[in-house]
């Protein structure tokens, strides 16, 4: 196997299967959002392994209700296996479009759109490992638009995210000792609490650090517009999700028009139309991707070129564990531009750290990918089954 930046002209190997793990972690702190709490953590990864015996290990989105991650590794083991195994795909690309193609109508025929999205992510991730692994390359260098020239940067920058709204100040100055330098707050549990919380945050951060707040979709377009004006004291650098996902486009703008601080939104969004039609919208300055959601990397590298031809800022929501975070740190690093940040769950989860090597490199609100191939990450099933035991 290579280990140079040539591409191979060989034809491309035959998949030879796909396992699929689930993983839950008893978490000690439950994660609380405006719609719901998690009480343990739930991981489904994937592996990929070609008929020449090489690997790559991928993530689906599973953890809204938990009991869902079963449900996603099914969903892979007897739908999507079987129309990848035993084929050979020139490229994960061409074999996001096949799972694609042939799931849609069974997608809108089950009204399982999400999970099937999230499932062809998991495997989508996994192959991409699998390619650059198969080329030697870090897939941060793999995935960078002049790959072959040793374009990409293994630097990226970091928030921490998942800030429950029990004492959040003291959460922050634990995560700035930590090393961070960004900090996202979870909003939605009543005014008087969510504005106390984002000052109490605004003071432990300092006056010239980022801050943002998230509403996981809490508030309809008047209470935003309030929310908006009132949490504007603190600075926040964004306002995500402020509306339900599904709002129309004309109530976002009107948001838009009124918020002194600007919006973000995308992880609930699924296709390339979707994204589309939040870009063409003007109401959205950051948008947010979750690549374990929708498109895995093949179908978000066009959604990051989209976001760039128009200006605006992309930022990959991530919630999971390890992998999945892994993988949109190489996404970010290999396409994404100098404003963008990767979201990291700052709650207590080994299926995260454990998962996630750069997380240990974490200074001055910055990761270092390393120089391994592909995710540069080999998962030890057994220790962490024994975590969660």
């Amino acid at each position: 196997m290579s280990r140079d930046n040539r591409v191979s002209t060989a034809p491309p190997p035959v998949i030879a299967r796909v396992d699929v793990h689930v993983l839950r972690w008893p978490v000690k702190a439950p994660v609380r959002t405006s719609f719901g709490t998690m009480h343990d953590r739930p991981a489904v990864l994937v592996r990929v392994e070609d008929g020449e015996g090489a690997h790559g290990w991928g993530e689906a989105w599973c953890n809204f209700p938990s009991c869902g991650a079963e449900h996603r590794a099914r969903l892979i083991e007897t739908v999507l296996a079987p129309l990848v195994t035993g084929r050979a795909f020139a490229t994960p690309q061409a074999a996001f479009a096949e799972m694609t193609e042939k799931t849609a109508v069974l997608a809108i025929q089950s009204g399982e759109p999400g999970p099937i999205a999230q499932a062809i992510a998991g495997v989508d991730l996994a192959l991409h490992d699998l390619a650059a692994r198969r080329r030697g390359l870090p897939l941060w260098r793999q995935l960078a638009p002049d790959a072959n020239e040793g374009s990409g940067r293994s630097g990226v920058a970091v928030y921490a995210s998942g800030i429950n709204p029990e004492r959040p100040g003291e959460t922050v100055a634990g995560l700035r000792r930590a090393g961070y330098s960004a900090f996202k707050l979870k909003v939605g549990f009543g005014e008087a609490r969510d504005i106390a919380n984002l000052a109490e945050v605004r003071a432990a951060a300092g006056a010239e650090a980022a801050v943002m707040v998230d509403a996981n979709q809490a508030w309809d377009l008047a209470t935003a517009s309030a929310m908006a004006t009132r949490l504007a004291a603190s600075a926040p650098a964004w306002l995500e999700e402020p509306l339900r996902a599904d709002r129309p486009w004309p109530e976002w703008q009107r948001l838009a028009a009124a918020s002194p601080i600007p919006l973000a939104a995308g992880e609930n969004m699924i296709g390339d139309d979707a994204f589309a039609a939040l870009v063409a919208s003007g109401a959205i300055a950051v948008v947010q991707p979750d690549l374990a959601k929708w498109g895995g990397i093949s179908g978000v590298i066009g959604v990051i070129e989209r976001v760039a031809a128009a200006g605006l800022r992309y930022c990959p929501h991530y919630l999971g564990a390890g992998i999945g975070l892994l993988a949109s740190a190489h996404l970010l690093a290999a396409r994404g531009g100098a404003a963008s940040w990767l979201e990291v769950d700052a709650n207590e989860n080994p299926l995260r750290t454990l998962l996630c090597p750069p997380l240990a490199t974490l200074d001055n609100g910055w990761i270092t990918l390393s120089e391994a191939p592909g995710l540069g990450c080999e998962p030890d099933l057994a220790a962490l089954r024994s975590l969660c035991a």
